[in-house]
């Protein structure tokens, strides 16, 4: 398979930047990159094509895809009303697997091939989306949401059956695979101590991913530090072994620099979801200041809460957002890199977010409609901020089509 355009390169320290060539699969993996002049035939692209690494979400949840657009509620009521109400269906553990594998193939048509997720609190629904997304070629990790308080009966469980739950589909489906399962707490408030503890042990025996939310509003965050004696919500987290290198933490948006400072001292990622900030009108997390205390930042949709499944229209909402609350924002080139590249490098996928030979044949093939290589325009600017979803046409996960335009 021979696919060529304008590729889009990720060897610059912090930004993407393009240039013509053309990309050879065989079988599962990238097996020729060649950059200069595109060939005269292939078997997809064109002149005016670009040519992308699989893009990859870093927070969602799969549960909420059929819930997005519940407005105009804060976050601890939107969950009340909005979204256990759709997450008890997943005790149906066939529901589950039609509704994972619904929510792949439409993240496959925005051409995210990787993700990092959260399901719900019912392990049988959980190891349904891992057997789907192993079987539909998504790569990532997914987590059984851990709650055994301060959510519905029906969606809490005891801490023990909890952990044994969550290490039984860790055996199944262990850390390092294409596809692997996480611990995942679902937030500080819906979780004991006892909790949290047990997850935070079982995190560190089986080296596994940390999921969960941290100071996403100021409301949440008030409930969380009277749960634990006053406790920073940050703090939280540490205390119960469970900030470290191998932690994504969505939102983070109320932290102050001695709390950013406690993350990136254990290595700890901020997801950041500016959609999702946006729609519950929770805030504004400020890219700026949590990248100067050393915080690595990665960019999640978070759909349900988040409204866009395109990573691409997620990249310029980090730019918007960074825009509104100072002078010193992201451009274009960069939001590419951190859709591919940069979210790929803070999760240790080290064979994702570029083109490269002997990498995972994951890729995305994208033909705009306007003149983008031709405008006195930055041309990956002008693809994000005119970008339609219509452009994808072709999106590959291990060499597989998973996706084409009909």
């Amino acid at each position: 398979m021979l696919v060529s355009g304008q590729l889009l390169l990720n060897d610059l320290p912090d930004r993407a930047r393009t240039a013509p060539g053309y990309v050879r699969i065989e079988g599962d993996q990238i097996a020729e990159v060649v950059t200069g002049e595109a060939p005269a035939e292939c078997d997809a692209g064109g002149p005016a094509c670009l040519i992308c690494p699989g893009f990859i979400d870093t927070h969602l949840h799969l549960p909420q895809f059929d819930m997005q657009g519940a407005h105009g509620l804060p976050l601890l009521e939107w969950l009340e009303r909005s979204t256990f109400p759709d997450e008890r269906k997943w005790a149906d553990a066939d529901y589950a697997a039609a509704m994972a594998e619904r929510a792949m193939r439409r993240l496959f048509s925005h051409g995210t091939t990787g993700i990092c997720a959260y399901s719900t609190v019912h392990a049988d629904a959980t190891r349904a989306a891992l057997q789907a997304a192993c079987q539909l070629g998504i790569r990532g990790v997914i987590g059984q949401s851990l709650m055994d308080r301060n959510a519905p009966d029906d969606l809490c469980r005891p801490a023990d059956q909890l952990i044994d739950e969550t290490t039984s589909l860790l055996d199944d489906f262990p850390p390092g695979g294409r596809v692997a399962a996480a611990v995942t707490p679902r937030f500080a408030i819906s979780c004991t101590d006892e909790l949290l503890a047990a997850a935070g042990r079982l995190a560190a025996e089986r080296d596994a991913t940390v999921q969960s939310h941290l100071a996403e509003t100021i409301p949440e965050c008030e409930w969380a530090a009277d749960l634990f004696g006053g406790a920073r919500y940050v703090d939280i987290y540490r205390d119960a072994g469970l900030l470290t290198e191998r932690s994504i933490y969505g939102h983070c948006i109320y932290l102050s620099a001695e709390d950013r400072r406690t993350m990136a001292d254990r290595g700890a990622l901020a997801a950041h979801c500016p959609t999702a900030n946006s729609f519950l009108r929770a805030g504004a997390m400020d890219r700026r200041a949590t990248l100067s205390e050393g915080v690595t930042l990665t960019l999640g949709s978070d759909i349900g809460a988040g409204y866009e499944a395109s990573m691409v229209r997620v990249g310029r909402a980090m730019i918007e957002t960074a825009s509104s609350i100072g002078e010193s924002f992201p451009v274009a080139a960069e939001a590419w890199r951190q859709i591919t590249a940069g979210n790929a490098a803070a999760l240790g996928w080290q064979d994702a977010g570029h083109l490269r030979v002997g990498a995972p044949a994951d890729l995305v093939l994208i033909e705009p409609s306007v003149p983008w290589l031709g405008a006195n325009v930055d041309p990956l600017s002008m693809l994000m901020f005119a970008w339609d979803d219509r452009w994808l046409t072709h999106c590959w996960a291990r060499g597989e089509l998973a996706y084409c335009r009909g």
